[in-house]
Order: C-alpha cells, then sequence, then structure tokens
C-alpha cells in the first residue's frame, strides 16, 4: 500500500496487480482509503486516468496513469465530544468500554455523517479511548449500523485493542442478535452460507454476490406470529449489513428495514422507522484477565412497542 499523505498530489502508474479492477476500488487498496472515500475522491473531480477525469465505474489498466489529490484528514472524534441521548454504557475498566447504542447513532465518524456517535459519546462521558486503529475509529474493534441498536465494546487500552480486533478476527467472540423479520424463514433453524459484497448498482448497499465475502448467519425461530417471526442470530463473520442482507436475500426482510425490501405498510403500522433488529448479547474473553464476561441488553422502547402489537395481532 502506497503511504498517505492527505492533501498531497500524487501521480503514479497503475500497478499490473490491479488490472480490471474499479477505480473506486483500486484507490481503495492502492491508498488505504475506504471504498465511499475513493468513490468521493473521485466524484470531487480529483482523480484523472491517463489525463482524463474517471469515473468510478471505471476499469484500470495495469501501466495507465494516475493523477490524484488524497482527502484531507477528517477532523479528530474527540476535539469537540458532545454527549449522545440514550448512550449508555454497561461496563468500564481500564481495558474496555462497553455501552448500550441508541438508535441513530453511528460508530465512529465517517464521511457524509453529520449525526452522533458512539466514539464521541463515550468521549463526552470522559473516558480516553485507546488511540490504536486508523484516526476517526480509534478504540473502535467492530461496529454496528446507525440503525441497530445494542452492545459494542471499545477498547480503551492499546493491548485491549490488538487483543479484541485478534479475537473478532478469529471470531472467538459471542455477538448474538436479535431479529423481526417478516413471514416465518424456513426451516425455523438454519444457517445462511451466501458471500456479501457491494450492490452492483448501490453503492451504499451491499448484497449476496458470486464472488463476495464469505458470510456466515446462522438463525433459530424464537416465536412465529402471524406476519412475522422473532429470530435469535448469531454471526461467523461479521460483515457491513450482514444481518440485513441474508435475510432480504431470503424474502424475509427485518421487519421495518425498507432499504432492504420491508414492506412499508407493516413498518408504518408497527410505528417503525428503521430495522428491527438489536445486538442483545455480546461474551468475550478479557483481554487483561482473559476470563470469559458477558453482557446483555433489552429492547429499546420502538422495537418492544413492535413486537408487542405483532403479538397482539397475532
Amino acid at each position: 500500500m502506497t503511504e498517505v499523505v492527505p492533501g498531497e498530489h500524487r501521480s503514479l502508474p497503475v500497478p499490473d496487480g490491479l488490472e480490471g479492477m474499479r477505480l473506486d476500488a483500486a484507490l481503495a487498496r492502492l491508498f488505504g482509503l475506504s471504498r465511499t472515500v475513493a468513490a468521493g475522491v473521485i466524484e470531487s473531480g480529483d482523480v484523472y486516468l491517463d489525463g482524463s477525469p474517471a469515473a468510478k465505474s471505471d476499469r484500470v489498466s495495469g501501466g495507465a496513469w494516475l493523477d490524484v489529490t488524497l482527502p484531507a484528514p477528517p477532523a479528530p472524534p474527540t476535539a469537540n465530544p458532545e454527549p449522545v441521548p440514550g448512550l449508555r454504557v454497561v461496563y468500564s475498566d481500564d481495558h474496555i468500554v462497553v455501552v448500550d447504542k441508541p438508535v441513530g447513532v453511528a460508530a465512529h465518524p465517517s464521511p457524509g455523517w453529520t449525526g452522533p456517535t458512539v466514539v464521541g459519546g463515550v468521549a463526552a462521558m470522559g473516558y480516553r479511548i485507546a488511540t490504536s486503529g486508523a484516526a476517526e475509529r480509534q478504540g473502535v474493534v467492530h461496529r454496528l449500523d446507525a440503525g441497530t441498536t445494542g452492545l459494542m465494546v471499545l477498547a480503551t487500552s492499546e493491548r485491549a485493542y490488538t487483543l479484541l480486533k485478534r479475537a473478532f478476527k478469529e471470531r472467538e467472540v459471542s455477538k448474538v442478535y436479535h431479529a423481526l423479520v417478516q413471514g416465518h424463514p424456513d426451516p425455523s433453524r438454519g444457517t445462511i452460507d451466501a458471500p456479501i459484497d457491494r450492490h452492483p448498482s448501490s453503492d451504499w448497499r451491499f448484497a449476496v454476490v458470486a464472488g463476495g465475502k464469505p458470510s456466515v448467519t446462522h438463525y433459530d425461530t424464537l416465536e412465529a406470529f402471524r406476519a412475522a417471526s422473532l429470530l435469535e442470530v448469531t454471526l461467523e463473520t461479521g460483515r457491513t449489513h450482514q444481518i440485513r442482507v441474508h435475510f432480504s436475500a431470503l424474502r424475509h426482510p427485518c421487519v421495518g428495514d425498507l432499504t432492504y425490501g420491508a414492506d412499508p405498510t407493516l413498518s408504518a403500522r408497527l410505528g417503525l422507522t428503521r430495522q428491527w433488529l438489536h445486538a442483545m448479547r455480546l461474551g468475550f474473553d478479557h483481554p487483561d484477565t482473559g476470563e470469559w464476561v458477558e453482557f446483555t441488553s433489552e429492547y429499546p422502547a420502538d422495537l418492544q412497542a413492535a413486537l408487542d402489537t405483532v403479538r397482539a395481532e397475532s
């Protein structure tokens, strides 16, 4: 990966190893950017291929001449931390902070997101987060979607960051979600093993795509109602939007998840403006003591109200 100096103009040939890649993917690989940031740089007109303005979907050829002005770094997330209403610390010590994340809060700052973040909220409460990781997500070892509620752990020591990142990568962490999905999955207990990558026509969505990243989801039906089923879901992998994408692919999207095909009429009747998905249990070996620790979270009010309504209608 090429060393990045933010704001610097770079001119270089496209390496042969990137032959045939989309330009946004090639930029991300070459400069260590996220795919979203790379696409933004291209759309802002800061990228030329062989002297011509480029589009993010252009395919690159080895040896083609690339001119790019790298983006300026985001402001440090803790520069002006503001309290995040509803963000609750479940547990903290010298190594970790476990939080219960409310809806509408992103894990960390990112391009285009102007709302509250877990990183900023924790900093506003006086916690010092580990400095390991990219500038905008220091101390973050895993993420939840802004519209998904529940448990997250952040590292407050460098050792904890290293050990927790390794634990998540090696699938040694127990992540249990509850999801209310439309209809009744058949079988009622099963495994979804389907690769996920960016949606071929919508960069902000993901989809089951041949050749995507391996993605495995296990589920078990806890309750079946007339219009929906309450599932317990565990993950072997942690792809972006994994649960939402997998159940959408089965034609059983999370109730309220209009992005992935949920019924808007049902969503409105239940008063839902986001997906019914909650990270309700999180367990891992404590990075200092090595002892297994586990935390649980109750359903937030909007999800509980929707579930009560579905039960009453069955």
